[in-house]
């Protein structure tokens, strides 16, 4: 008998069977159901969403607690979704569910971050303008949403290339261009108020000339060293193969780009900045309120970055108004201080580099170079070849140059010669480093390649003795005393290294040529791209060159339509070159007359576009007031939905569900604009996300060919325990899923196959969300087949009828489903969905078992359904006579009394062995416990005649006798 007679005469005998197709039509009726109705619809406390509510009368909603639950912005991909990628919707979707049942006011909603360079290059490839490539890609991926049931307010989506959405992009930006950070207030505050301290004399200019004799361009100049977004110039990663400058976090560890996989070289530029290290203490300080995982906290404590040591200064020899300042955490071995590292792209190189070699260089400090300026611009190219990550790995062989010059140890007066290495940074510090080769691995390493002298000025705990000449390596430590460290003004020796820190930290403070400082490793934030598809600053230039924002009234500054997309690109190893930009090519556009106040003047727009990053550092607070055309957000709205409250000290969304690889970038951007925003009294919340939990990975296997090459995973065999694809034998690897790996599963495959609801549990039940899983198709039918027993529980497959019975349950059904009720209700509160569809598993199969089911269990197995298969719910509450959607039905309460168990066995143990078995209440004490211990006949005669020493109870599972 063949699959397809037998699938018919099936089919024939259960005309009302749960299968794919009545899944389709069910989940595609309440889809269209809760949008006719906007039964996801959440209200505000005010403005255009206040009027309606999917749950009630919107002032009773608005009296319930609030939750505002969010997903990581998706990108609109080409490709769609496959099955990975709706793994953290669906867990937010279950949990808004639940919440909506147990009576939250719940705001649940999903954007598009849609601004990017994967449009850019497709309209590069094809001529379609990116906008309509992109509108596609959302449209298809929101249909592929939808299918899934996920219930979002829809009336709050936003997307970031709409313009009413990034003119309040670019609104942000003016309000970060006119602050600045009083370190004083530890806040920021409107530029004006330091304009005012400047006028009125109260802060000093840098040159001491009074304000008013400065002119439009100085003013600028000095304003701009406190902006909060500032242009200045500026080493960065320009990549001539993407005609593009990157950030660091956007070039790989070998220093190429982490898009197309071209050479990164170091430029200097004029770049536009966020000032985010104004912000870096309380970045850090702000985590401790968060509740976020402690990996991710630890990430971006370590990207900021926070080090406590010292400023110092060192005079350049030859130049008696030159200073080098270097920052260190050790300037307790200052003493030991030989040589100087400046990094290459340092600003003072270029003055302090001498004509000729002094006398009595070495020849291994010239690297074979006629003069200091030949050696110095030769390594200054190689360096900037090289990433940030690669200059800092540790290298067997050092490489550096000297620069020809020396300055003066501050301390002990002697003359040490100046060096540019790669492995100093301009990124960290000063851009300078004292070298103290024997207490540093480092300059330990550098000072043997170039035979520089170093001194022992930390005493060694081993044998090694103090001549560092004769060492391995150097001798690191933060708990020896100092030695050699002793000057007519001032010695060391004898301290340990804190007290040692404190007394030369005192000394260089009185003599002005030093004092304590903090630093910290995070960068400012390189905010301009060399791109089209993106946001355009709303920024002009005068005839001056002066940077002026535009007003308010005429934002948005949209994105004008030019011939060529692309960015121009150069030969990839082409290191001397510099970019030139779509949007300088629309000349009507760049080049404009305006009136800013004080009449119609000619302006230059600025053509660099804004990072993809923009738009989503604050979308979190457009979800609250998507329409409002006045402001950002109504106070009084995102006060309501985002305001600090208890155990919320700085505010933000409730909870926020996304992957690890945001650790940093996004949440650290979206943190820095929050607190800008809230200091300049836009917003009560100072932190954007108070709870962030980070879901796992569905993984897939990845089959390759002898070439390496990926093969379809739908046509590998198996065979006796290897994969073959067309005969030939091929590789697995568990790894991500994707279109280019050959491996993409797509939910329209699945909802095709089996429903939506069936996905949705797979996913929820495949293992614990914040765990990585492996995908496999062939197990998605048991949560097809726990949905057809469901069913079955309710519905007759025969005739179609419901036949459920209006009895009362006995008390064994009652304790099975109050069990379920307690731990299901647990479970998605605390976001362990894998074990809720565990425990509605177990109780579906008990109920299974009942000759005839009581309706108020049936009608409980639905509602405790429902977060999780919210359509085939939704069916069978309606056909169990309810005319209200299950979406804000009251989840089930469990009984206490039903949850616990009746008895429970005590083992009774003697010498570790097990003497008896006692059936007891779980509520039983310690005391009665051992009473009904001791008095069991069994236990009286295996003590026989000896004494009790002790007896040790655990109630109500553990009785252990300890015999005298």
């Amino acid at each position: 008998m063949s699959e397809t007679h037998t699938a018919a005469e099936t089919a024939a005998a259960s005309p009302h069977r749960y299968t794919a197709a009545l899944a389709a039509d069910i989940e595609a009726r309440w889809q269209d159901f809760w949008d006719a109705n906007g039964t996801y619809e959440v209200p505000n406390p005010t403005g255009d969403l206040a009027g309606r509510a999917g749950a009630g009368e919107p002032g009773a909603v608005l009296e319930r607690p609030k939750k505002f639950i969010m997903d990581m912005f998706p990108y609109p991909s080409g490709a769609g979704l496959h099955v990975g990628h709706p793994l953290g919707f669906i867990s937010t979707d279950v949990y808004a569910r639940f919440h909506r049942m147990t009576g939250y006011n719940v705001l649940h909603t999903l954007g598009f971050d849609a601004f990017g360079l994967p449009a850019e290059q497709y309209a590069v490839q094809t001529g379609t303008h990116p906008r309509v490539s992109t509108e596609a890609n959302i449209a298809n991926m929101r249909r592929q949403l939808r299918r899934l049931g996920l219930g979002y307010d829809n009336r709050r989506s936003v997307e970031t290339i709409d313009p009413e959405y990034y003119k309040w992009t670019q609104w942000i930006f003016t309000q970060i261009f006119n602050s600045w950070y009083d370190p004083r207030a530890r806040k920021a505050r409107p530029i004006d108020t330091l304009v005012e301290q400047f006028a009125s004399g109260e802060r000093a200019t840098p040159d001491g000339r009074p304000w008013s004799e400065l002119s439009a361009a100085e003013r600028a100049g000095v304003l701009g060293d406190h902006r909060l977004a500032y242009a200045s110039d500026a080493p960065v990663n320009w990549c001539p193969g993407l005609g593009t400058v990157l950030a660091n976090e956007e070039v790989t560890a070998d220093g190429r780009s982490e898009r197309g996989n071209y050479p990164v070289f170091k430029a200097k530029l004029r770049q536009w900045n966020m000032r985010i290290t104004a912000y870096a203490d309380r970045l850090l300080d702000d985590l401790d309120a968060l509740d976020w995982p402690e990996a991710i906290k630890l990430q971006q404590r370590n990207w900021i970055g926070r080090s406590e040591g010292a400023r110092v200064d060192f005079p350049v020899a030859a130049d008696g108004d030159a200073r080098i300042t270097i920052f260190t955490t050790r300037q307790d071995t200052l003493f030991g201080a030989t040589y100087m590292v400046l990094a290459p792209e340092h600003e003072l190189v270029e003055r302090i580099v001498p004509a000729a070699w002094p006398e009595g260089t070495h020849d291994v400090w010239t690297g074979g170079f006629a003069t200091p300026a030949e050696a110095v611009a030769a390594y200054r190219k190689q360096a900037a070849a090289k990433s940030d990550v690669e200059r800092q790995a540790e290298a067997k062989d050092k490489t550096g140059v000297f620069t020809g010059a020396y300055v003066t140890n501050p301390i002990s007066g002697e003359r040490v010669p100046v060096f540019i290495a790669d492995y100093v940074l301009m990124g960290y510090g000063t851009g300078a480093i004292m070298a103290v080769p024997a207490h540093d691995s480092r300059d330990f390493a550098f000072a043997r390649a170039f035979e520089l002298p170093m001194r022992c000025v930390v005493e060694p705990s081993d044998d090694r003795g103090t001549d560092p000449s004769t060492w391995d390596d150097s001798f690191d430590s933060y708990e020896a005393k100092i030695i050699n460290s002793a000057s007519a003004e001032v010695t060391l020796d004898g301290l340990v290294v804190r007290d040692a820190k404190a007394r030369v930290t005192r000394w260089l403070t009185e003599r002005g040529i030093g004092e304590g400082a903090v630093n910290f490793r995070l960068r400012d934030w390189l905010f301009s791209r060399q791109r089209y598809w993106g946001e355009p600053f709303p920024i002009v230039y005068d005839e001056d060159g002066v940077a002026h924002t535009l007003p308010e009234s005429m934002l948005p500054l949209e994105l004008p339509d030019v011939e060529d997309y692309s960015p121009r690109t150069f030969d990839p190893d082409d290191a001397d070159t510099s970019p030139e930009t779509p949007l300088s090519r629309n000349a009507d556009w760049v080049n404009v007359e305006l009136d800013l106040g004080d009449g119609p003047k000619r302006y230059r727009r600025e053509t660099n576009t804004m990072p993809n990053w923009a738009g989503s550092c604050w979308y979190e607070l457009r979800y609250l007031d998507p329409h409002n055309s006045d402001r950002l957000v109504d106070p009084e709205v995102e006060q309501y939905w985002m305001g600090p409250r208890e155990g919320q000290p700085t505010g933000g969304v409730d909870l926020y569900v996304g992957g690890q690889e945001h650790a940093v970038l996004h949440l650290l951007y979206a943190r820095f604009w929050s607190k800008v925003l809230h200091d300049l009294g836009h917003i009560s919340s100072s932190e954007p996300f108070h709870k962030l939990f980070n879901q796992g990975m569905i993984q897939a296997y990845v089959y390759r060919d002898s070439r390496g090459i990926a093969v379809p995973a739908a046509e590998v065999e198996e065979r006796d325990g290897a994969f073959y694809y067309q005969d030939e034998k091929v590789s697995r690897l568990l790894g991500k899923m994707g279109k280019s790996l050959k491996n993409a599963v797509t939910p329209d495959e699945i909802c095709a196959e089996y429903g939506a609801d069936t996905l949705r549990l797979y996913e929820m039940a495949m293992g614990p969300l914040d765990v990585s899983r492996p995908w496999d198709t062939r197990a998605v039918v048991g949560q097809y087949r726990l949905l057809q027993r469901l069913w079955r529980n309710v519905v007759d497959e025969t005739t179609g009828e419901v036949t459920v019975v209006d009895a009362e349950p006995d008390e064994s059904l009652l304790r099975a489903l109050h069990k379920a009720i307690d731990g299901i209700s647990q479970d998605l509160a605390q976001l362990r969905f894998n074990t809720a569809v565990a425990k509605l598993t177990e109780l579906n199969n008990h109920v299974t078992k009942v000759r005839e089911v009581p309706r108020t269990v049936a009608e409980s197995l639905v509602l405790l359904t429902a977060p999780l298969a919210p359509h085939i719910a939704e069916e069978l509450w309606r056909r169990l006579g309810h005319e209200t959607s299950v979406v804000h039905a009251p989840f089930p309460v469990a009984d206490p009394a039903y949850v616990q168990d009746e008895a429970v066995t005590c083992v009774v143990q003697l010498k570790g062995k097990v003497k008896a078995r006692l059936e007891v209440p779980p509520t039983i004490s310690d005391e009665e416990l051992e009473q009904r211990a001791l008095a069991d006949p069994a236990v009286i005669a295996a003590l026989g005649d000896a004494g009790i020493r002790k007896v040790i109870v655990r109630a109500p599972k553990l009785v252990n006798i300890v015999p005298a």
